[in-house]
């Protein structure tokens, strides 16, 4: 189907292009009857702007970009709908890149994004991503972005995360008044700060209470359930079953694991307990409900949005923003840790 443009009005009217254009703009100079002819014929031939143009035109975008490690994730899908929350209300399009854990395609994605010219990205970086050139382009082209969840932090930019540290330590603490002593942990990639963060919270909160870190309790797996399900059996065979409690990086790592405990004919909560970070939907349907740390995936995207909004303005100021915005977590007790 050809789409129509203003020329295609202008030669059915028989009036100039520009008088178009200015009929459809509310032009001050074009009288009411021709406005009101224009815009008639505008809806009977399905007329709609080209956004791209008209960027083009008045260098101003009204298209945010984002880019995610997986649009399946219920997580990620929920941040999201945070953006979409924010970005609809003001006039913006939301676009939005899945890197799909891939260091390559996220750099595609970027470049992309800087060819459509957009207002602004929002990124949670890859599990594979190696160096920064890729957001310093879309800087350098006049491109504000800002990082949630997971962050490249040698960059000046706003960053927004979740206090993961704070979450494992509350996490992990929890076990040991449990009087869980041998705690495990399924961890994510350490390039990721949010494996990092989580790594030191389980890693401190054992040292809080005297118990000595032990190496073969310690697994960096991924961040999905197939990690987990491998890392568990991986570390079953590293501390040779000497195990009484995991502390997952994620829930999906968490859910893997469950499912490897349950098939081995273990009791989750008795033989094994069990903690995830992230409460994801299906933590509480479980049998028996996981143990998570709970953090508000729809919140950090309004938030995110909201900043890019502030790079935005402060860009036209000819302004700098750098911003690290922590959010809160909270650690929901449920039945996969309580001893039975």
């Amino acid at each position: 189907m050809t789409h129509v443009t203003i020329k295609d009005i202008a030669k059915r009217l028989n009036i100039s292009h520009s008088t178009v254009s200015r009929a459809l703009r509310d032009h001050p100079d074009i009288r009411d009857e021709t406005k009101a002819l224009v815009l008639k014929t505008a809806e009977e031939m399905d007329y709609h702007p080209d956004m791209m143009a008209q960027n083009l035109k008045g260098r101003a975008s009204t298209t945010i970009g984002v880019i995610v490690p997986q649009v399946k994730h219920v997580f990620f899908a929920a941040i999201m709908s945070g953006i979409s929350n924010v970005m609809s209300k003001l006039g913006y399009t939301v676009m939005v890149c899945q890197s799909n854990e891939d260091f390559q395609q996220e750099v595609l994605n970027a470049k992309m994004l800087v060819s459509q010219r957009v207002a602004g990205v929002l990124i949670s970086v890859s599990k594979t991503t190696e160096d920064k050139e890729h957001f310093e382009l879309l800087q350098r082209r006049g491109i504000p972005i800002v990082f949630f969840d997971r962050v490249w932090e040698d960059l000046e930019t706003s960053c927004v995360v979740f206090e993961d540290y704070a979450g494992a330590f509350a996490a992990v603490e929890h076990l040991i008044k449990q009087g869980f002593k041998k705690i495990g942990h399924l961890g994510g990639p350490m390039n990721l700060k949010i494996s990092q963060n989580r790594y030191n919270g389980y890693k401190d909160a054992l040292a809080k209470y005297d118990i000595p870190l032990d190496e073969n309790l310690m697994v960096c797996c991924g961040l999905n359930e197939e990690h987990g399900l491998a890392g568990f059996n991986t570390l079953m065979e590293q501390s040779r079953g000497d195990i009484d409690a995991i502390f997952c990086v994620t829930d999906p790592v968490a859910i893997g694991a469950f499912r490897q405990i349950r098939q081995r004919g273990l009791k989750i909560g008795k033989d094994i307990a069990l903690v995830g970070f992230s409460d994801s939907p299906e933590t509480s349907l479980i049998d028996p409900p996981l143990t998570t740390v709970r953090q508000s995936a729809e919140l950090m995207g309004e938030t995110a949005a909201t900043q890019l909004l502030k790079h935005i303005e402060a860009f036209k100021n000819q302004e700098t923003l750098a911003e690290t915005i922590q959010l809160k977590t909270e650690l929901i007790i449920r039945e996969s840790s309580l001893p039975r």
